[in-house]
């Protein structure tokens, strides 16, 4: 029996729809979605690289546990990722309430900052591969008007730092440096040779795209 048309399984560890979205855009379409709901507080003294690769590390392991004990899964590769933003050398929370995200608001209006994302993935022979990718962004300074409308969009809600550079807040960007989609939740290009590398056929559908 030929095997032209089999490809290994791959797992999304993430409930993100924009992580989801962005591997679909690549033509990679996860197998399985497990999400892992893991402690994202930060350790005392834990920069925001430290942190994000913990997360991402640990998001993945929680996923590869769960995939290991499913026959269909049992061999496949694992992905996670983890965003964090930093302004003013502190961490930004995913804000979940008005607050937060106000508060957030006030200390990216008019100045940088930066956007951290790790990847981890975790191989079918349980290899580990970590990436970190940063991104720089300057956004203008918000006017009253513009600062209340947001916030009342809700657009922010469980936004790292507070906002979605993909949607409404995209018109707060002035500058950029780096990877956009590494705002978004999912720096492509380093994840596609990620996975490239470790032998996943990222354009298994290409040729199916059209």
């Amino acid at each position: 029996m030929s095997n032209a048309g089999w490809r290994p399984k791959l797992v999304l560890a993430s409930a993100s729809p924009r992580r989801l979205a962005l591997l679909q855009q690549a033509g990679i379409e996860p197998d399985a979605l497990l999400p892992a709901d893991v402690d994202e507080t930060p350790r005392k003294s834990e920069n925001p690289r430290e942190l994000a690769k913990r997360l991402a590390r640990e998001k993945a392991e929680v996923a590869r546990r769960t995939a290991r004990n499913q026959d269909d899964l049992r061999e496949s590769f694992i992905l996670a990722a983890d965003t964090v933003v930093v302004a003013g050398g502190r961490i930004l929370p995913k804000a979940e309430v008005v607050d937060e995200a106000a508060a957030c608001l006030r200390l990216l209006s008019g100045r940088a900052h930066r956007v951290y994302t790790a990847i981890c993935l975790v191989t079918p022979k349980d290899g580990v591969r970590l990436r970190m990718v940063e991104t720089r962004v300057r956004f203008k300074r918000l006017a009253r008007d513009e600062f209340e409308r947001y916030l009342a969009s809700g657009e922010w809600r469980g936004k790292a730092g507070g906002y979605a550079i993909q949607g409404l807040a995209g018109t707060f960007v002035v500058k950029l440096v780096g990877s956009y989609s590494n705002v978004v939740g999912l720096p492509l290009y380093e994840t596609v040779a990620l996975l490239d590398g470790e032998g996943y056929p990222v354009r298994f559908s290409w040729l199916n795209a059209a």
